[in-house]
């Protein structure tokens, strides 16, 4: 996970100030009937560590340990209960997911695609921008988000610089740049396994009582986002900034590489992902037997396994991001501790009271532009999920509505970062300088009324079609 220096020494202990009083007005507010004592500890807890995340006073994971941690010294919940929530299923999905990212990097087979994808694309600006839209939302399907966009950034900053377009005066740079972090995060909702954030909110839907989502039906609802939004998203950037150069030169790509006989490691490592992709889409059928991230997992083992040996351990580990595995297991765990002290339900309560007297079709616009807009106060999708889907399971309940037709928009849309460059997929770009913070923005506010658009039609005529609404 990126994380920026504030350039002001003074911030993190502004951001550490404003949380600790944040926390004592929540904590000594009158409390409610309606909350327990427990849930009201719990939220002045959330508030305080939400502050923490968005001003990133503390390293983001040791905001997410004091979540673990705070719940015991609050008097929210037991220790016991706050690291039982920790370790989640998504914690060991993530952590196989980065050995795979690992070894597509290690054995090259990202430079192989890459190269190839751009070798089909030619010297046209618009084109290669398409291009590189086109690879980094597929990589992303079926990667995590960061490395998928990290890939494509190194690829296109060789680019740039063979030109010598300057970062911060090239059209062409700034709408490369927003056009790698936009599909990296459209990409990333293709599968279940296209984004932690995919999985960890399932299981929180799972876990709160709101059914499971097959991997083929969630693809059913993914895959033709992805197809309409990439497009759709070339458009508009190219619109809102045009390239000032219409062609590259020629011969910039090493098509020796993508031509070149495929090494042992390659092949392994094909049919080791080959066959792990083949199970995530037969587990639509076996469900009891077929599990995602266990599946997910013995993959990541067989890459060590002597006779295949594409992996080793020394490598990998440098790989893994335990501060995004430690973010995730903290806004899990606080989120479910949400559910069991009753502080999901009172939100839902004090805050969606007329909620039953809205259409089917409004509240899911209405829940997927609040989840879109609260990217800007929390910038972190993981927290998104933790924060919006226990109490959007509870007002389903409240008001009558299947819990999958509400809390589905928000696992899909925790990934719809796009109005500033504030999650850390959009920091890896946003770091080199080929555009700025606000020039996201505009382009960004159009994607995502697509984004909301496409989804509410999807929820409303394909979910039903699939099995997943009653």
């Amino acid at each position: 996970m990126t994380q920026s220096t504030p350039s002001n020494p003074a911030a993190p202990l502004k951001g550490c100030l404003i949380a600790l009083a944040s926390f004592l007005v929540v904590l000594f507010l009158p409390v409610s009937e309606s909350l327990s004592v427990e849930g009201h500890r719990l939220m002045a807890l959330s508030v305080a560590c939400l502050i923490l995340w968005v001003t990133e006073a503390l390293p983001i994971p040791v905001t997410a340990m004091l979540a673990v941690g705070g719940q015991a010294l609050v008097g929210s919940g037991t220790i016991r209960a706050a690291t039982n929530n920790f370790i989640s299923p998504v914690f060991f999905f993530v952590l196989a997911m980065f050995l795979f990212a690992a070894v597509v990097r290690q054995t090259k087979l990202d430079i192989r695609f890459a190269r190839w994808l751009l070798a089909k694309s030619g010297t046209d600006t618009r084109r290669i921008v398409l291009a590189f839209m086109v690879g980094t939302a597929a990589m992303s399907s079926i990667m995590s988000d960061v490395p998928a966009c990290a890939i494509w950034m190194a690829l296109a900053v060789g680019i740039l610089q063979r030109e010598n377009l300057k970062a911060g005066e090239s059209n062409f740079g700034k709408v490369l740049m927003l056009g790698i972090t936009i599909a990296a995060l459209i990409g990333g909702i293709a599968t279940p396994a296209g984004s932690s954030i995919n999985i960890m909110g399932l299981v929180m839907l799972s876990d709160l009582g709101g059914g499971t989502v097959p991997f083929l039906k969630w693809m059913a609802i993914g895959v033709p986002m992805v197809v309409l939004l990439i497009p759709i998203s070339w458009l508009v950037l190219i619109k809102f900034f045009p390239p000032e150069i219409s062609n590259i030169s020629s011969g910039s790509e090493d098509k020796g590489t993508s031509r070149s006989p495929f090494s042992s490691d390659e092949f392994k490592v094909i049919v080791v992902f080959g066959t792990v992709i083949g199970l995530w889409i037969l587990s639509n059928w076996y469900p009891q037997t077929l599990d995602v991230t266990m599946i997910a997992l013995i993959g990541g083992v067989v890459l060590f396994f002597p006779w295949i040996g594409v992996l080793r351990w020394e490598d990998a580990s440098r790989s893994i991001g335990w501060d995004v595995l430690l973010m995730i297991g903290g806004v899990t765990s606080i989120g479910l501790a949400s559910r069991d002290t009753g502080l999901a339900t009172w939100v839902v309560s004090s805050t969606f009271d007329s909620a039953g007297n809205v259409s089917t079709l409004w509240l899911i616009v209405g829940i997927s532009v609040f989840t879109v807009l609260i990217h800007l106060v929390v910038p972190i999708g993981p927290v998104v999920n933790a924060v919006m889907i226990p109490p959007i399971v509870a007002l389903a309940l409240a008001i009558g509505q299947p819990p999958m037709l509400l809390a589905l928009p928000v696992i899909f849309t925790a990934s719809c970062a796009f109005l500033l460059p504030l999650d850390a997929v959009a920091l890896i770009t946003y770091s080199k300088g080929y555009y700025r913070m606000i020039d996201m923005l505009a382009p960004g506010l159009v994607i995502s009324v697509f984004w909301v658009i496409i989804l509410t039609f999807l929820m409303m005529f394909v979910a039903p079609a699939l099995g997943l609404i009653p």
